[in-house]
């Protein structure tokens, strides 16, 4: 495979007329993609938009195969045929769209409102989705209706409830799932139109702690003589960091496998992240300060507090001591740290603390951390497509903030693997008014031709 800084052939860049049918075409399949509501979460229309997406692949000449899952059916589809064979990962379902009241359109309905498109699973995952079918679809019409590598694409409905059927099924297809690298699901691009890309996705373990006192609310008045289950859960919570959000859990990072060179210099050429996040979001409290902001977002694990419950919660007030609470974390976790000997660490702090009485619950399924070489041939190749596709340097980051299903990949199928997307950082993804901007749904697939075109001239080596 020709180096990044070796003569390259010439650029396959397609046109911005070229590409226009088929950007249009992939934005009525997101339309009809959209309307289809999978809420996985809610068991909602999942074999029906199991079966859009095998239709919208057969059409395209792909073998595809349904497997169930524990809720939704998985799919392996397969075409083409060249010295490289790119594994996609993607999923179809979607998180819920409550609170509706906070939507300014339908979220089952893709509406385009000044450059943007609005709808639920317009960015994650059903854009993505989309906008590399219509790469395919571009690609093949370059090649007289032939795919010049060969394409293997694992697709899911059950990644917002934490994917429970897919490390077992990438273990058990790993022949068919062989690949020379993986593109994965989501990523974006920025306000100056640089894509961003990372090499690996953080691990998570979302648990439950829940304290209880009595068998019923009581007058506050008993808060003299009785215990409260709030004031025992707010401080089992304020034990469990510093001020700094450093973790004060004996042993949690004690596995923490150390970054390499490369992770380090990458980190060192990555721009500004706060000014953006603080302009979007409003943003008025960070940890850390600006030298730091990578190296946490990309290097550093995190326990997060997702929600505080318990007692009145009503308009004015009520003098009651509640009987019960619960308090909802989750955990991102870095390589080498393992979720089940987390949640061990986590019982045994509260533990020593006094906190015996707080029940620990794990939600959903855990998943463990992944990460790949940024000198990888594959990342490389990816790379020089992004520069041509998109005109710019991209920015890689060693990891995103953000979890997935990746470790499943590296464990079992030894993949490496790059998170480029459609995305943007004002896309409210799980939020209401989850968006993509129009014409970085264009950029995607130019990128996903200029890609697919790369890895057909020769195998990464």
């Amino acid at each position: 495979m020709p180096s990044p800084t070796s003569p390259l052939p010439e650029s396959p860049v397609p046109s911005d007329a070229k590409l226009l049918p088929f950007v249009e075409a992939g934005l009525r399949d997101l339309s009809a993609l959209v309307a289809l509501e999978s809420v996985s979460a809610q068991r909602r229309m999942l074999p029906q938009t199991a079966q859009a997406v095998t239709d919208l692949l057969s059409a395209e000449g792909f073998t595809v195969r349904q497997y169930p899952g524990q809720v939704a059916p998985l799919l392996i589809a397969e075409a083409g045929e060249g010295p490289s064979t790119l594994l996609i990962y993607n999923h179809y379902d979607v998180q819920p769209e409550t609170p509706l009241e906070l939507w300014d359109s339908p979220p089952f309905v893709l509406t385009e409102r000044d450059g943007r498109l609005y709808g639920r699973g317009a960015s994650d995952d059903k854009g993505e989705f989309a906008s590399r079918l219509a790469a395919v679809r571009a690609i093949k019409a370059r090649h007289a209706g032939h795919l010049p590598l060969k394409i293997r694409w694992l697709i899911e409905g059950e990644e917002e409830i934490g994917s429970p059927s897919l490390a077992r099924f990438v273990e058990q297809h790993a022949s068919e799932l062989s690949a020379d690298g993986c593109w994965w699901e989501f990523g974006s691009i920025n306000s100056e139109g640089r894509p961003m890309v990372s090499l690996g996705l953080k691990g998570v373990v979302c648990l439950e702690l829940r304290c209880r006192v009595a068998d019923s609310d009581l007058h506050s008045s008993l808060g003299a003589v009785v215990d409260n289950p709030l004031w025992r859960l707010a401080a089992a919570v304020a034990s469990l960091r510093d001020s700094t959000g450093r973790a004060s859990i004996a042993g949690f990072h004690d596995a923490i496998r150390a970054p390499s060179e490369a992770d380090l210099q990458a980190i060192r050429e990555l721009p500004d992240a706060r000014g953006p996040l603080r302009d979007t979001y409003n943003i008025t409290r960070f940890l850390g300060d600006d030298t730091e902001h990578q190296t946490r977002s990309n290097l550093t694990p995190a326990i997060n507090v997702n929600g505080f419950h318990g007692g009145y919660e009503g308009e004015g007030s009520k003098t009651v001591l509640p009987a019960a609470g619960f308090v909802k974390l989750d955990i991102r976790l870095v390589p080498d740290q393992d979720p089940d000997e987390i949640v061990k660490l986590l019982r045994t702090h509260l533990d020593t603390l006094g906190f015996e009485d707080i029940e620990l619950i794990e939600l959903e399924s855990s998943e463990h951390a992944a990460r790949t070489s940024a000198d990888n041939p594959f990342v490389k190749v990816a790379l020089q497509a992004a520069r041509e596709a998109h005109g710019k340097e991209p920015v890689v980051s060693p990891s995103s903030a953000a979890s997935g299903p990746l470790y499943p990949f590296v464990k079992h199928l030894n993949v490496p693997t790059v998170i480029m997307g459609i995305g943007n950082i004002g896309g409210r993804v799980h939020a209401p008014n989850e968006n993509i901007l129009k014409r970085d749904f264009a950029a995607g697939v130019r990128f996903g031709v200029v890609f697919m075109e790369r890895l057909a001239q020769a195998k990464p080596s």
